[in-house]
């Protein structure tokens, strides 16, 4: 980690809630730093209200009356006296308008500047910018708007496709399509949640690789343009396109091929005008190919395993960005070890669908970096995504971390909400896992 900013801001608004606002508070009050959380009517008492220095109400407990709301969090900011704006990752972190919002009420941004994220939040336009720059792109097409478009180009995209919303990330909406029924079906549902979740109906296809691995780059910039990569982070073991179980180094990714995804990574991001923290996200075929499938314009939900094998606090380097002092790294450090994420969710572990409710008991292992968002006594609510928390473990080599990943979850007690840990031990018991040999059809499409 570097040396304290010189011109870090003395107060910072998170505009999140559990487990990543619960993050940034913490690197907060490393460094010194007033850490004020935001809070719907539902999380008035949560953890990260309860571990921050001040707490502002934001509205009711839906998330568009609150969480997705940009006046809000902006008049929170304003009333506690906060310099900047942490937007964690999940709702309104890759918001162009929130960044916006916020700059124009002379508060700083933690994150990419409006016009990057407004790029970057455009699957096409994304996609477009990075072929330009010679990242591999997969034939594709969009934006569309009816399903006879969809499937008209999808003659010339060749099936199977991935059907996409434009507009949002993380899985949402996303179906794979083998011929032109299932293409018409899959168009109605990423319209309709592209619609709900970002207010934008229009979708993409893609060619669908498979099988295939989700692999992708770490990297930091500036704001003069100077950018370095932490190596990468291997995400394949999904359920519904989002991610469960992250790693680092992947299994699948050799010298060679590090060393082109990086450079790729960084040339790229470079032309957009990059600043700050953000992760470039690929999808690998089997003959060690591999393609772009969307930037990631913020902190990422499985940043901890490179934080563990590089020695860096990446929300520090965030601060420090956003605050004119660059990047505290002089280059790409070396990494140590393996380390192993995973995602803790209240939901059933054989249909994964949420489990909300009162958690009575919570206890992780000692010497596992458990970050979660919720203690035994707190309610998972019904209105946000259910993840309880995250566990990260390292090991000098890959066969340690995973045993010592399957020690953690075997020592994790959680009750009162069904919890995905046993669908978490059946994976990492499994030989695919074991072995290295996965891709993202492990737990299904």
């Amino acid at each position: 980690m570097g040396p304290y900013p010189r011109h870090v801001f003395g107060s910072v608004l998170v505009a999140n809630r559990g487990e990543v606002a619960c993050r940034v508070i913490r690197t907060l009050r490393r460094l010194g730093i007033r850490a004020v959380a935001v809070h719907s009517d539902a999380d008035a008492g949560a953890k990260h209200v309860r571990e921050a220095d001040a707490a502002e109400r934001i509205g009711e407990p839906p998330a568009p009356a609150s969480y997705l709301n940009p006046a809000a969090i902006v008049e929170a900011g304003l009333r506690s006296g906060a310099e900047a704006v942490h937007p964690g990752y999940g709702f309104l972190a890759e918001s162009p308008a929130l960044a916006l919002a916020v700059l124009d009420a002379g508060l700083a941004w933690v994150g990419p500047p409006p016009d990057v994220l407004a790029l970057t939040g455009d699957k096409v336009a994304a996609r477009e910018a990075f072929g330009t720059t010679g990242f591999p792109v997969l034939p594709g097409a969009g934006p569309f708007h009816t399903a006879d478009e969809a499937v008209a180009a999808a003659a010339d995209v060749g099936f199977p496709v991935v059907v996409k919303p434009v507009m949002g990330g993380g899985g949402i909406g996303m179906g794979v399509a083998t011929d032109p029924g299932e293409l018409r079906r899959a168009v109605e549902t990423a319209s309709a949640r592209g619609g709900r979740f970002f207010a934008d109906p229009a979708v993409m296809v893609e060619r669908f690789v498979s099988p295939a691995r989700h692999v992708e780059v770490q990297v930091l910039f500036d704001r003069d343009g100077r950018g370095i990569h932490l190596y990468e982070r291997e995400c394949s073991v999904q359920r519904r396109h989002q991610k469960v179980i992250e790693e680092t180094p992947s299994p699948a990714v050799d010298p060679g091929m590090l060393e082109r995804m990086t450079s790729a990574a960084l040339r790229s991001m470079r032309a957009i005008g990059y600043a700050g923290a953000g992760t470039v996200e690929c999808v690998v075929g089997r003959g060690g190919g591999f393609w772009f499938l969307e930037v990631n314009a913020r902190l990422q939900v499985e940043h901890p395993v490179t934080e563990v094998v590089a020695g860096v606090d990446l929300v520090e380097e965030q601060l420090r960005i956003a605050a004119g002092d660059g990047i505290s790294l002089g280059g790409t450090p070396p990494r140590h070890g393996h380390a192993i994420e995973c995602r803790v969710y209240a939901e059933d572990p054989e249909r994964f669908l949420p489990s909300p409710g009162r958690i009575t008991r919570l206890d992780t292992p000692a010497g596992v970096r458990a970050d979660f968002g919720y203690e035994a006594g707190d309610e998972v609510p019904m209105f946000y995504d259910p993840l309880i928390g995250k566990l990260v473990v390292g090991g000098e080599g890959r066969e340690g971390a995973v045993a010592a990943m399957r020690a953690a979850v075997e020592g994790t007690r959680i009750d009162g909400v069904k919890t995905n840990l046993p669908a978490l031990l059946r994976v990492l018991a499994g030989e695919p896992f074991a072995s290295g040999r996965y891709d993202t059809g492990l737990l299904g499409q």
